[in-house]
């Protein structure tokens, strides 16, 4: 496939390192010259340099065959200006663009064919919104991922001394959850992947992977791992996008404290917040720190645009004896440094955000991607196609797929035949029902079925979705 795309910041270099070695050809457009040169040295890919919305740009990077265009630059005006003319001159069929502001989404008329000419918009700072209000939900989770329209939930957690995972077994887990179907997709030991067995015997220290219907992962929670206390007080450090965003969605479910250095910002900040408690001040700051109980803070989340201060706030929250931290680290390399130490969570701001970039990118249908463990590894939810004649996977026991090694079917979302009915405005609506399905050696896979793959390693992705295509004689 041939690639373009716009903007070589954190989103843009995370994009073109997981699609690079997928065998894409791939041109980064950017004004930086830096960044493309940095890009360039490390990764087998064209760079142009220039306004990505330059038509005599679009064209140098080229455009004229290109089957797709990925506008991720830090300018929402560039990346819609860019989207139109790719379709206008260029013809390019496929055109997603990185779109900040929540305006555009109260107005999805201005992205259709005849005004911006956009097929897919993404938010990285709602997405990332939105996996952080998961993990308050979750305090005792690494990482809650939702598949199938949020019907299936994969949590990873750290096993720990003294823990019901510790020590036994995978094939005792059934006994512990009688009336609850629940998979361990996969276990990262010293940052290794395990094939998960049934003979399977969890250390402590372990990163496991656990997959179950939504409705019930919190009973599998409770079962599998010490829970922790609800989250009831948070202390956000920095009022960006991000850190605004998160503040105005839990402001009603739990008290918040929100800092921010700059005194404008603050301002703009106490005027739009309800509830939360806005403070002037840096989040480094150990005097206002303690002024503001941060002992008794159940979260601290350090969410400005500096990952030095990140780390040192939240690191200092820690020791001060905030119960549980967060912190957003732009280098990947600086994830692994830190996390599990002083700072409990450590989230790669464009790694967490590209997974649903990657869905529109994958070949065949993929209904959602989740990009896990910093990118080294990956979850799909492909829809399986076709028939038994022209899908290799299609009536087929999990255990006769030819899956490479490191890929592992972890549940699957089947339509029940029935429906129920549902009301919009008053007028009322069949909606299909569908059953979660945790996949064994002997589960047999059907036509339209939502299958969820762990893949330990990004390599395997391909592989796996060359299995699910279907043949060309089926059409």
């Amino acid at each position: 496939m041939k690639i373009i795309i716009l903007g070589a910041g954190q989103v843009g270099t995370s994009v073109a390192e997981s699609l690079v070695s997928e065998a894409n050809d791939i041109t980064v457009v950017d004004n930086n010259v830096e960044h493309l040169t940095s890009l360039q040295e490390r990764l087998d890919l064209r760079v142009v340099s220039g306004n990505g919305a330059s038509p005599s740009i679009l064209e140098a990077a080229g455009a004229d065959d290109a089957d797709l265009l990925i506008a991720v630059t830090q300018s929402d005006q560039t990346n819609l200006c860019a989207c139109r003319v790719a379709k206008t001159l260029f013809n390019i069929p496929t055109r997603i663009a990185r779109l900040r502001s929540a305006d555009y989404a109260d107005h999805p008329e201005l992205l259709d064919d005849a005004n911006f000419a956009v097929d897919h918009s993404i938010c990285p700072e709602q997405i990332i919104t939105d996996y952080i209000r998961k993990l308050i939900e979750f305090p005792e989770a690494l990482q809650v991922l939702e598949f199938a329209e949020g019907m299936v939930t994969m949590i990873a957690v750290r096993a720990f001394d003294g823990g019901m995972l510790v020590g036994k077994s995978l094939k005792t887990i059934p006994q512990r959850l009688p009336n609850i179907d629940a998979r361990v997709a996969a276990i990262f030991r010293s940052d290794q992947p395990l094939v998960p067995s049934g003979d399977t015997v969890i250390e402590s220290g372990d990163e496991v992977f656990i997959v179950a219907a939504t409705s019930h992962i919190r009973k599998v929670m409770t079962e599998l791992r010490r829970m922790d206390k609800p989250i009831r007080r948070v202390i956000i450090a920095g009022g960006g996008n991000i850190g605004f965003r998160l503040a105005k969605a839990i402001e009603r479910s739990v008290s918040v404290k929100l800092i921010e250095r700059d005194r404008r910002r603050a301002e703009t900040l106490a005027a739009q917040l309800e509830r939360a408690l806005v403070l002037r001040g840096d989040g480094t700051d150990e005097a206002l720190l303690d002024a503001e109980s941060i002992e008794e803070t159940d979260m601290f989340l350090a969410l400005t645009n500096d990952e030095e201060d990140n780390i040192m706030s939240a690191s200092l929250a820690k020791q001060m004896g905030a119960r549980r931290t967060l912190a957003l680290i732009n280098r990947r390399s600086y994830v692994d440094l830190v996390q599990g130490g002083r700072i409990d969570i450590a989230i790669s701001p464009a790694q967490t955000s590209i997974g649903q970039l990657l869905a529109r990118v994958r070949r065949g249908d993929v209904a959602a991607v989740h990009s896990l463990r910093r990118g080294a590894a990956e979850t799909l939810e492909l829809v399986a196609h076709g028939d038994a004649k022209h899908c290799k996977v299609i009536g087929r026991k999990v255990e006769e797929l030819d899956l490479p090694e490191g890929a592992t079917i972890a549940a699957i979302v089947r339509k029940t035949g029935q429906t129920r009915t549902e009301y919009k405005e008053l007028v009322p609506y069949e909606v299909p029902i569908h059953e979660v399905i945790m996949a064994h050696h002997d589960t047999v896979i059907r036509a339209e079925d939502h299958v969820i793959v762990f893949c330990t390693s990004k390599r395997l992705v391909a592989q796996v979705e060359k299995l699910f295509q279907v043949g060309w004689g089926f059409f």
